[in-house]
Formats: structure tokens, C-alpha cells, sequence
């Protein structure tokens, strides 16, 4: 953080009491809005084990985790999270994902950012494709 690379947060992976993956918040440095600490340290982490799933693996953040990364958390099945500060705390220091944690509870019509499904005769081929297909990988 004192680099200016980001916000103050940080994230920890540890599989077997070992640390394999560390990243504090790249969101700045990396012009990217999804490089918060937790998803860069779950990159890493994957690429490390060459595996896309971490199931043995405990994530510790500095802080409870957000919408986007607790979804992350749940796609890479890491086993247990550990935070220090939680939703209220980050939304005092100008972190609040309230209204995102709102937004998903709406309905698609009635989100802040304009939301519409689009009536497409084969927008559904690539699942049926992905479920006839004999060599895929379930993830």
C-alpha cells in the first residue's frame, strides 16, 4: 500500500502451513479493477500448483472478503478464509461494497447498470455443445 500499488489490503494463501501465494491490492499499478489482493494471491497460487481448484488451501485477508473475491473464493474451493477486518470496517476507510452486495439481491431489470437479456434463437449452442462433449473438464 505504501508503494502506492493499490488499497490497503492483502491476502495470504497457505496450503500444508505453508505459504505458497502472497499479494497485496493491485487494482492502481495494474489499471485493473479486479486485481484486488485476494484474486491476485489466488492466481498465483493457482499457476503454483498448476491447478485451476486450491481445495486444500486456507486464505488469509486483511479484510472480510468483497462480492467479486468472495466469488472468486468460492470458484477456486478454498477451504477456510480468515479476516481481520470485516464490511464496516473497509466501508469507513471509502471501501463500501453495500451497494453491490444490494445489486445482486435485485432483480437484472432493476440493477443500477442497465441489464438486458437478449433474445438469441442459439444463445444457448454452447451448452449443449460443452454437455455432449466427452473430453471436458468439470470445474
Amino acid at each position: 500500500m505504501t508503494s502506492n500499488n493499490g488499497g490497503p489490503f492483502g491476502a495470504v494463501i497457505v496450503k500444508n502451513g505453508e505459504i505458497i501465494a502472497s499479494s497485496g491490492n493491485c487494482v492502481t499499478i495494474n489499471k485493473d479493477p479486479t486485481a484486488h489482493a485476494e484474486i491476485m494471491a489466488i492466481r498465483q497460487a493457482c499457476t503454483i500448483l498448476n491447478d485451476f481448484q486450491l481445495i486444500d488451501c486456507i486464505l488469509y485477508s486483511s479484510c472480510e472478503p468483497c462480492p467479486m473475491c468472495l466469488g472468486a473464493i468460492y470458484w477456486a474451493r478454498v477451504k477456510k478464509v480468515y479476516f481481520a477486518c470485516n464490511r464496516q470496517d473497509a466501508a469507513k476507510a471509502g471501501f463500501d461494497d453495500s451497494f453491490i452486495y444490494d445489486e445482486i439481491l435485485l432483480d437484472v431489470e432493476q440493477r443500477h447498470i442497465p441489464m438486458q437479456q437478449l433474445e438469441l434463437a442459439s444463445a444457448d449452442q454452447p451448452f449443449i455443445d460443452w454437455n455432449i462433449q466427452n473430453k471436458k473438464i468439470l470445474y
